[in-house]
């Protein structure tokens, strides 16, 4: 398949509810030697355009709205050509960063994306905020949770647009429920797997 998973971290501010917070994100590029995906283009332009190289960037996937997720993301759109996708829900988020560009296209659950030889499968999990995604990719034994699922259990609920027993539920029903071999590569953090995950399951409440 010749497929390979890159991680870019930037660094940057995650801006909410009148805070800021300085953060690590991972980034991820997702493809083969001639096209290619990144998921959440977040804090910096230039190491992401390094990573996608001179391949065919076919989209940027965003599996939530937060600014650290995107705030690059238009500026990598006009520089490579490629369309930015988004769950519906977070069009409040978006907006926030960008009043006056809308996403390209609608992320949907149950949506399938080809990259290349390789499909990547839409999850919604809602939680940590209202259209927030997941992307599985069963051949390679990935889950890209954004910041519905970490290393340790869920993602933060403790501000606006966010949710603790809806985050419970989707990584509950959503997740847990995948082979618990898969990889979890998340937002932010070092990977995981879903069966670590589900062993710690019950200590989260619900």
């Amino acid at each position: 398949m010749g497929v390979r998973v890159e991680r870019v971290l930037t660094s940057g501010s995650f801006e909410l509810d009148g805070g800021s917070w300085e953060v690590e994100n991972n980034v991820w590029v997702i493809g083969d030697d001639e096209q290619c995906v990144v998921v959440d283009a977040g804090h910096q332009a230039g190491p992401i355009r390094d990573a996608v190289g001179d391949r065919t960037l076919d989209a940027i996937i965003c599996t939530h709205a937060h600014n650290d997720h995107v705030d690059v993301a238009v500026e990598l759109a006009e520089a490579l050509g490629a369309p930015i996708w988004v769950h519906p829900k977070e069009r409040e988020l978006w907006e926030m960063t960008y009043p006056q560009r809308v996403p390209d296209a609608d992320l949907s659950d149950g949506q399938v994306i080809v990259v290349g030889d390789l499909e990547m499968h839409v999850i919604h999990t809602p939680g940590h905020s209202p259209g927030a995604c997941c992307l599985y990719l069963p051949a390679l034994g990935l889950l890209v949770s954004g910041d519905t699922l970490f290393q340790g259990g869920p993602g933060a609920t403790g501000r606006s647009f966010s949710d603790f027993g809806t985050i419970v539920e989707s990584i509950t029903e959503r997740l847990l429920t995948l082979p618990d071999e898969t990889v979890v590569l998340t937002g932010h953090g070092d990977s995981t797997t879903i069966g670590a995950e589900a062993a710690g399951r019950d200590s989260w409440g619900e």
